[in-house]
């Protein structure tokens, strides 16, 4: 008998591209894909530029992807992908709260996105979903993020930190980091005067009185993140 994932003789297993800038992680999704009949790894990369470069070389089926990597904004590496070929389809893969970053990563043209505390039958399950053409989130926040995006919820209604655009959402995280303007600004590749734009706009979203305010906001939200 058959089961659900057994491969075709006829058909060859999807290919997919691994993102991530942690070694053993790859390595580890790597094993844990490979396993597969069905599905096999076609390359990876630990960094936004080599990944760029590995899939218009490749053109994988599936590109399985973190948001935090050292050169380049996840989010910002899909939309560069999505520009380059809008066949390219991302699953997402991140330790990060999906209720602030999947939306985020659908907007900016992602398929999927599954915590990494899920764990392996999860991640299998967001994969061939979205390999059969559909969309993959948790059943916790599918019904309000579809309110979201239909427009259901007003932008005043929702959670602070969702009304930041991307953009003011990167520098927010850098300030929680600890970056200076000028460190915010060579790692955005923007002018500083930018920079203090953004930060002007993040403390009124946030209904912040001052810099040092949202400095200490910013590292306590930036230490939960790394807990997670």
């Amino acid at each position: 008998m058959n089961t659900l994932h057994e491969t075709n003789k006829d058909q060859a297993p999807a290919r997919l591209f691994v993102v991530d800038d942690h070694p053993i992680t790859r390595y580890g999704l790597i094993e844990l894909i490979n396993h597969e009949p069905d599905l096999r790894v076609c390359g990876e990369a630990e960094d936004a530029r080599t990944a760029r470069k590995g899939i218009v070389e490749q053109k994988p089926d599936l590109i399985v992807m973190d948001l935090t990597l050292p050169d380049r904004s996840g989010l910002e590496l899909i939309k560069d992908l999505k520009a380059l070929d809008p066949e390219f389809a991302v699953l997402v893969l991140s330790m990060h709260d999906e209720a602030l970053y999947a939306e985020r990563v659908l907007r900016a043209g992602g398929r999927g996105y599954v915590m990494k505390r899920e764990g392996g039958a999860r991640f299998l399950e967001a994969v061939r979903h979205v390999l059969s053409g559909k969309i993959y989130i948790s059943e916790r926040i599918s019904t309000p993020l579809l309110e979201v995006l239909s427009g259901q919820v007003s932008q005043d209604n929702r959670p602070l930190l969702a009304q930041l655009t991307d953009r003011e959402f990167e520098v927010f995280q850098f300030i929680g980091q600890g970056f200076t303007t000028a460190e915010i600004a060579g790692q955005l590749q923007i002018g500083g005067k930018t920079v203090d734009t953004h930060r002007q706009r993040i403390k009124e979203k946030l209904r912040m009185r001052s810099t040092p305010e949202l400095v200490k906001y910013a590292v306590r939200w930036a230490a939960t993140q790394e807990k997670a």
